[in-house]
């Protein structure tokens, strides 16, 4: 890479900031909820026009329930599993229900930007989409991957694979999640298992036949303060037991009880014995004659860093440094895609998107000036992970 591309890159991202704007805006007022297969493709099909407009080719792998995974190649981009190519993530979907976008629309106030998603994640998109805009037009060599992904926020079922794939043939994995408020990348984050546990009893009328009921309500009992026992704050494993339910009527025995709960980890090995552990939990009846089952709903693996993850954050943070942006990598108890990367080998930053916060609610926000600063942060990285990768 020569650095008049490097410094061309740069004075082009500048010339872009009001049509990084325009684009957001549009992103931004596209009701896009992980449910909402229709709104996530909607965002998709935006960005698959700015990228041809580009002279960049969007490749889609279709899901019949979620938003198409979509995958925009730019450069000498290999596919063998060996480390090669730079991979930039993204996911389309937010949290927000269909109609969130007409009640509080993109808009602009003293230098911040809000709306639904506008942090988590479409501010990252934007960046992104830009980003490789200015590589193919600049130093179109450059083998850079860019995934667009439609279910992160439901636990990314649907595009897991395709993510950890890319990853295996990845040199380096920019996710753009949004930059904390501190203006700090994230370079470790927890991982979550999210799971139902489902007992069954037997109903009875409690004051005529009360021994021939088998209560789940009372089997739950044990097993919430059995999981919530698996808590080790101290090592940042948290079980945390939030949704309960089961009876059937005050004078019945309960023939059915649930309970949905969620666990954070730190490492994957710690993810192994706590699951091992919850998969005992549910074995074991403290109730005679109760069955439990357990249902896995979604997981995340942790983000753990490693020392090439460490090489590429110190690379990030010395390029922000050029730019005159005094920042750190920092580690958060949320979980990103950013996981599934690193589980498979490849060294991941994450959270180098535009700064911003209260991401999930109606105050989120990002810091505006930051769409064209971590745009020029970026690709100034990719350029010294290419210049000593040579």
């Amino acid at each position: 890479m020569h650095m008049h591309n490097s410094e061309a890159i740069a004075r082009w991202l500048d010339e872009q900031q009001d049509a990084m704007v325009r684009l957001l805006s549009e992103l931004v007022d596209i009701d896009s909820g992980s449910y909402d297969k229709a709104g996530v493709d909607a965002v998709g099909d935006r960005l698959t026009r700015f990228l041809s407009e580009h002279g960049i080719k969007v490749s889609m792998t279709p899901n019949a329930d979620f938003g198409d995974i979509l995958q925009a190649d730019v450069g000498d981009v290999r596919r063998s599993g060996e480390r090669h190519n730079i991979l930039l993530m993204g996911h389309r979907d937010t949290v927000f229900p269909k109609g969130e976008v007409s009640r509080r629309p993109f808009r602009i106030e003293d230098g911040r930007a809000y709306g639904p998603g506008v942090a988590d994640m479409k501010a990252g998109l934007v960046m992104n989409a830009f980003v490789l805009a200015a590589f193919k037009k600049f130093a179109p060599e450059t083998p850079l991957v860019m995934l667009m992904t439609g279910d992160e926020e439901i636990g990314s079922n649907a595009s897991r694979e395709a993510i950890m794939e890319e990853a295996r043939s990845a040199v380096a994995v920019f996710n753009a999640e949004p930059g904390r408020a501190s203006g700090n990348i994230v370079t470790s984050r927890k991982g979550m298992l999210y799971c139902r546990l489902d007992i069954t009893g037997k109903a009875a009328h409690s004051g005529v036949n009360f021994t021939e009921g088998v209560n789940a309500i009372a089997e739950l009992g044990h097993k919430i303060v059995a999981l919530h026992d698996l808590t080790r704050v101290e090592d940042g494993v948290t079980v945390n037991v939030g949704l309960v339910s089961g009876g059937q009527s005050v004078n019945t025995t309960a023939p059915h009880a649930s309970a949905e709960f969620e666990v954070r980890f730190v490492t994957n090995e710690q993810r192994d014995a706590v699951t091992a552990a919850i998969e005992v939990i549910t074995a074991q009846a403290m109730v005679p004659g109760t069955t439990s089952t357990l249902i896995g709903k979604s997981s995340f693996l942790a983000l753990v860093p490693t020392e090439e993850s460490e090489k590429l954050a110190s690379q990030y943070l010395g390029t922000a440094e050029d730019y005159g942006v005094a920042i750190k990598g920092e580690f958060t108890g949320g979980c990103a895609d950013s996981g599934f990367t690193a589980s498979v080998g490849a060294p991941t930053i994450c959270g180098v998107g535009p700064v911003g916060g209260k991401a999930h609610t109606n105050d989120e926000y990002i810091e505006l000036p930051t769409l064209l600063q971590r745009a020029q942060i970026l690709a100034s990285t990719i350029n010294k992970v290419v210049a000593t990768r040579r």
